[in-house]
Formats: C-alpha cells, structure tokens, sequence
C-alpha cells in the first residue's frame, strides 16, 4: 500500500517551499535507527529511521537481500509491512516500490524526513532476524534500510528492548551517554555487527589489554569460566598467527539451540546446542572449540583476507569468487592447526580431524565431478540448495579446502627446509592487500604469493588439485613431514546397495541413490516406496539389516511403488568397502622431516 498526501493545497506548496531550502555547507547527512519491540509473541520488530539534511527531491532505501557470509539470497524485504514516510511534522509523503527490495520516496524537496516499518522475524538463523519472548537477533542486512548511493554514511542505532529484558550485546560501539544507542561509520560496519538482546549471561574480560565480551543466550549449565579459559587461550594464538589485532573490543555472542555460525570483523553470532562445554566431556569441549576458533579466525581470513570478488560488497546481488575454498577451507584447517597451538589438541587429534574431512570429501561421487573453485563459485545455488542429489554432483569447498590449505603449508615448507609456511602467506595477504591496498586478491595474485613463498611452481595443487579434480596424492605432501595416509579400500561385512531410506509412517521410502552404485545401475530411483524385498514388507527386516546380512553378489528382488504404478526390480549386490582415512606416522623420518612435523603440529 502506498501513503499518499491526502491533499494539495496553496497552504501545502507554501509550507514545502519555505522547508525546501538547500541545506549548509556545513550540514551533514545524519541517520539514526530505533528498534522497539514491544510485543515479542507478534515476532515484529518496529524501525523507525529518521534522516537529517539529504538533499534531492527523492530518497530511495534499499534493503539488502543477502548478508556477508552467508552465501544465499534470503530476500528480507518479504518480512517487510506497514511502510510509511512522513515528513517531520507528520506529513504522509509518497512512496512506490521500484523493486522486490527497493522504495523511492518523494521528499518533496524536504531534508529531513521520518521512515517507519516494521520486520517479521522469526526464522532460526544466523543470517536472518528473530523474535520471541527468549531473545530478540538482530542480523541488521535483514532489518535496516541504506539510503541508495550513501552505503558511506554514518548513522547510529537505538535499541528499545522489551520490558523484561536486561541485556544488549553487540560488536558496534556504544554512543557515549546514551542507554543502548550505538554508532556505525558506514554501512559495511552497521551490516557487519549483530545485535542480541534479552536476559543474557553476559561475562566479561580481556586479553592483552583488549576487552572481550561473552553472551550467552541460556547457559544452563555450561560451564561458561571453562570456556572462557579455554577462549583465553586461542585469542592470542589466532591474533598471533597474522601479528596485527585490528579490532578494539571483541563480542561473542552465542544463542540457545540452533544450527550454525557467522563470522564478523569483532563478533561471532552462533547457535549451540544446550549445555555446548562440559568440564567432564573433553570430546564434545574440543568439537565446540574447533567450531568457535573456526568463526574466530575468520575475523582475518574472510573478513579482510579477502578474495576480490567480496570486496566491495554488492548487497543486492550474487558476489561470485571461485575463491571460498581459501576463504572457508583454510579456516577449517586453521581451526585445528590454532587450537592444537593453544594446546587444546594433541597431534593424534590434529592427524585425526584432517583425515576425517579428507574422508569427507573423498567418499562422495561429486569429488569426481566438482572441483574446488566450481564449488567456490556455485555456492550461490548449491550450498543451501541441498537434494537427493548433491553428494552425486557436487562436494564442499569447507572439506577440500582444508585438505589443499594441508597441501599447500607442507609443500611451501618442504621447499624452504621449513623456513616458511602457509602461515606466511596469510600474513603476506593480510598486510599487502588488506592493509597496504585495501583490497581484495584475486585468484592469480593468491598463486603468485603461495608460489614466491614456495620459491617454485605449484602447478599439481593449482592446476590439477584446486580447479580441476585429479586424484590428489596425499602421501606425496605428507611425506614432507613423514606421515602417510590410509587410502586402502578394505572389505567388510554385509553387500552394497547404494541407496539410503526413510520410514514415514507405514511406507520405506529411498531417500537417495548413488551414482554407479548397484542401487543407479539397476534402476532404484530416490522417492521410490519399497513394498516389498524378496517378497517380505520391509517392515519386517530394515533394509540396513538385510545388507549387514547378505554377501556380496546377492540379488535383491524389490517391488517398488513409483508415483502412481509398479514396477519389480532386480538388483545384484557388490562388495561393501571401507576406507580409513587415517593419518599414521612413518617409523623413520628423516631430519627435514621430522623438522617440518614437528614445527607444523606441536
């Protein structure tokens, strides 16, 4: 709906015209935002936005469509309802949307004027705002508009919180003097920086003189000064690795039950799951930190190590790189490398996580059909998009990253006698780019630097490893520190089919099939209904049952319901395998590589 003047009147023009006068020299645009939220069972929240001295006859608002980060379209503006805009006095002033996202308001040669609407906000996500009586998430590209061509200016934010909560935790600094109100120098860092608000336990400390801030949404009974202690730890060893702090203050900000996290230059925003750190489950502690270091270092690598098709950000668009499996993969790799630094794994477990996210990667059909920068590049329509078919054609930059960031620090200190490392190219890309040129890199300019740190080609792990999707030879790179890897096929019990189902109800449903498995050759399709197998309702023996118990070469007879009609398939199982994965060290390394093993894992 559209807010219209109600008339136009001699009284009207004279009262614009008096109003539409250009503002001083010395007047500048100002923006200020309050939130309200007074009823959170309506999962509204209600923004007002005033703007101060904008010249022109017309103001045009945007809200984004997707946030940093997370590489996904999410489309806010169909939360949006009950826009208006008013002149300072009150005045309705007339608007029209120009696109899904896009509303061009007719100032009428007014400076100042008042924007209200208000954000439904209530789905789950680390990416999208949310509203109940337990916590109000602001992820602010969901909930604040920027004026089209002014992303520059700065503006500032007031939070109004409900009544019954107590806390409000951000990454933005505060306006002195002011309850709740923060400030932004642009709009790169007001979308930068969460907001959550409730009844948080809210800790607060500091490490080498840089205050830190932990809020946690419903604790229960985590042990949050075990965490704390442990967040102690690997601050100074991820700050370290790069040499440069380049925040002021810090905030954690960690909801209750949810899936995910999202990285920011001074904040994390995540879910947990409950009670996330128990003093007595040193396992599930170091799955919890891995997660946590992971949406830490990414304060560098991602947020200003940065590839050049993410810098500068288009808000309302896809911003294509083929360069995630640096910006994501590495960090999954420096997760471990970081943590095991601070003391937080041994060198088993290290060996142990990078095997599994090889096993990952490698166990999948799509690491023959996928290379790392294709996936980098489709993420705009496959990350989230998952099907029955993903792990067919596609694999994940986070996984085989990882293994090629492994790739890249052994070979580059296998070449200089381990006088340098991968590490040395993060800090290379950090200070050059970031700070020197205030720019991202692009894909050739990152090979450049790996290989000038190498002092050699890279070809295979460029070439042949990253864009393409030859076989990798892991044990040719870990060699350089005397280790091997596991890559042997080994029978074990039961037959392979090559299908996986579910029960819904009374049916079995095949819920996916793998490519140039028994299940694809021989004509199982995903959603079929299973009746029958050899002649019994699945009901009586789950299908995993009858594998585990049949040899490898039995046939399989299945009635199966496909939409509407029958069909009877035969299908002659294989040999089920297993590959470990595991990284084992060899009996007797050499000098340089024992040298490089033990500088590379503690």
């Amino acid at each position: 709906m559209h807010a219209r003047s109600s008339f136009i009147s001699v009284l009207l023009v004279l009262f614009i015209s008096f109003n539409a006068y250009p503002a001083n020299a010395g007047d500048k645009i100002t923006i200020d935002y309050t939130v309200s939220m007074e009823k959170p069972n309506t999962h509204y929240f209600h923004v007002v936005m005033q703007v101060s001295n904008y010249p022109g006859d017309n103001i045009e608002l945007r809200l984004p469509d997707w946030t940093p980060g997370y590489y996904w379209i999410m489309n806010y503006a169909a939360n949006i309802s009950s826009f208006k805009a008013e002149a300072v006095k009150g005045e309705s002033l007339q608007w029209e949307k120009t696109d899904k996202s896009t509303w061009k308001i007719n100032k009428q040669g007014l400076q100042n004027l008042r924007i209200e609407y208000d954000v439904y906000a209530y789905r789950v996500s680390v990416a999208d705002a949310y509203l109940d009586y337990g916590r109000a998430f602001i992820s602010p590209t969901a909930v604040f508009m920027y004026p089209v061509g002014n992303t520059d200016q700065p503006c500032t934010v007031k939070i109004i919180p409900y009544s019954e909560w107590k806390s409000v935790c951000t990454g933005l600094d505060r306006v002195a003097g002011s309850v709740n109100t923060f400030r932004a120098d642009n709009y790169d860092v007001l979308y930068d920086c969460p907001i959550l608000a409730g009844n948080m336990k809210v800790l607060h400390f500091e490490v080498e003189n840089i205050p830190y801030t932990l809020a946690v949404e419903n604790p229960g009974n985590t042990d949050l000064e075990g965490f704390k202690n442990n967040l102690e730890k690997i601050i100074p060893v991820a700050t370290g690795l790069i040499g440069d702090i380049p925040y002021k203050h810090y905030t954690f900000l960690i909801m209750d039950r949810g899936m995910g996290g999202l990285e920011h230059a001074n904040s994390m925003a995540v879910y947990s799951r409950g009670n996330f750190f128990d003093r007595d489950n040193e396992e599930k502690n170091k799955g919890w930190m891995n997660f946590i270091t992971h949406e830490f270092f990414h304060l560098y690598n991602v947020k200003r190590i940065r590839p050049a098709g993410l810098w500068p950000l288009d808000y309302n668009s896809e911003n294509y790189t083929d360069m995630l499996w640096v910006s994501e993969g590495f960090t999954v790799y420096y997760e471990y490398i970081i943590m095991n630094r601070a003391g937080l794994l041994t060198v088993d477990d290290v060996l142990n996580y990078l095997g599994n996210t090889i096993r990952s990667y490698e166990s999948i059909p799509g690491s023959r059909y996928q290379s790392a920068t294709e996936s980098s590049f489709d993420t705009w329509i496959s990350f989230f998009n998952r099907s029955s078919n993903t792990q067919n054609a596609t694999i994940s930059y986070y996984d085989k990253g990882c293994a090629l960031g492994m790739l890249l620090d052994l070979a580059i200190r296998k070449e200089t006698d381990n006088e340098k490392s991968l590490d040395d190219v993060m800090r290379k890309l950090y200070f050059k780019y970031y700070r020197d040129l205030n720019r991202g890199f692009t894909g050739d300019e990152f090979r450049s630097e790996c290989e000038s740190m190498a002092g050699t080609s890279l070809d295979e792990i460029f070439d042949v490893y990253a864009s393409s999707t030859g076989d990798i030879d892991y044990n040719k790179y870990l060699g350089y520190a005397g280790l091997q890897i596991d890559m042997e096929a080994e029978p074990v019990r039961g037959s392979y089919l090559g299908a996986t189902t579910r029960t819904s109800g009374d049916e079995t449903i095949i819920t996916s099939v793998r490519r140039d498995s028994p299940a694809w050759n021989y004509g199982l399709s995903v959603d079929d209904v299973i009746l029958q197998i050899n002649g019994q309702p699945p009901a009586d023996r789950s299908l995993g049952e009858i594998l585990k118990h049949s040899s490898p070469g039995d046939t399989l007879h299945f009635r199966l319901k496909q939409r509407y009609f029958q069909r009877d398939i035969s299908v002659v199982t294989d040999t089920l395998k297993s590959v470990s994965y595991r990284i084992y060290r060899l009996p007797d390394p050499d000098p340089i590589q024992q040298l490089i093993l033990n500088d590379w894992i503690k």
